[in-house]
């Protein structure tokens, strides 16, 4: 499929589900994302003490530049659906979405996202073990891993010898980065070379991670994201870094 030049390798600042609905069916092989996790509607004290966690300054207590991450529970859900319905819409039988979010804590209760997964293709999951992480709330111990659902279309299978990882990954958080939230590389570095995917699309595309590991492994990239803030911080890092790369 040839796609036009706005949007291979570059970043689309705009609304997720309105961009994805000018994408053609079963066009992208592989979809990597974290999307916000409306945080900010949360029954615990570790963002509204003024803490902060592991940000700087604070900076998640800020909320995501553009983005209300303090929906009403129900609109978050079907907002999420509706995202995962049109990413299962742009993958091919062969292609699969790999859909990072996180296990909380609300009002007592373990919320698992099953509201948000239920009735998708889950085949894996996928347990993200990050170090360190503080814990302001004396009911539960220290959350310390995230989880990624592979949700993944019939025909989906891994690169040659790739399913000799294992099914918890640890990596070390991104610190050394101006976006509140941002996966490390070598996290998306593992996914994108387990699979054969020649496209792959980061609806949540934050500061361009996704699009820097596509770079390492020589892949094209779509990168969505509807704040003009985050789009402008991933379009300079990607310049940097391919500006680094050819001095290499």
């Amino acid at each position: 499929m040839k796609w036009p030049k706005d949007f291979i390798n570059k970043i689309i600042c705009g609304d997720v589900i309105e961009v994805m609905k000018k994408m053609p069916d079963r066009a992208v092989d592989l979809v990597i994302t974290s999307p916000p996790y409306n945080i900010k509607n949360s029954t615990g004290n570790g963002l509204k003490d003024g803490r902060g966690g592991k940000w700087a300054n604070a900076g998640l207590q800020k909320g995501y530049s553009h983005y209300d991450d303090c929906m009403p529970h129900k609109k978050y859900v079907k907002w999420q659906r509706d995202c995962l319905n049109e990413m299962m819409r742009i993958i091919p039988e062969n292609g699969a979405i790999f859909y990072n979010h996180k296990w909380r804590v609300q009002a007592g209760l373990l919320q698992d996202r099953q509201d948000i997964v239920s009735g998708f293709p889950v085949r894996q999951i996928i347990i993200w073990r990050r170090k360190g992480g503080l814990n302001f709330n004396p009911g539960y111990f220290l959350p310390t891993y995230e989880v990624v659902y592979l949700i993944a279309k019939p025909k989906f299978k891994l690169a040659p010898k790739s399913n000799a990882h294992g099914d918890v990954w640890e990596f070390t958080q991104e610190m050394n980065n101006d976006h509140p939230a941002a996966f490390p590389v070598n996290l998306i570095d593992r996914i994108v070379s387990a699979t054969n995917a020649k496209i792959v699309l980061d609806p949540f595309i934050g500061s361009g991670t996704t699009a820097i590991s596509a770079i390492n492994l020589k892949r094209d990239y779509i990168g969505i994201d509807m704040s003009p803030e985050y789009c402008k911080m991933a379009e300079k890092r990607i310049k940097d870094y391919e500006a680094q790369a050819k001095l290499l």
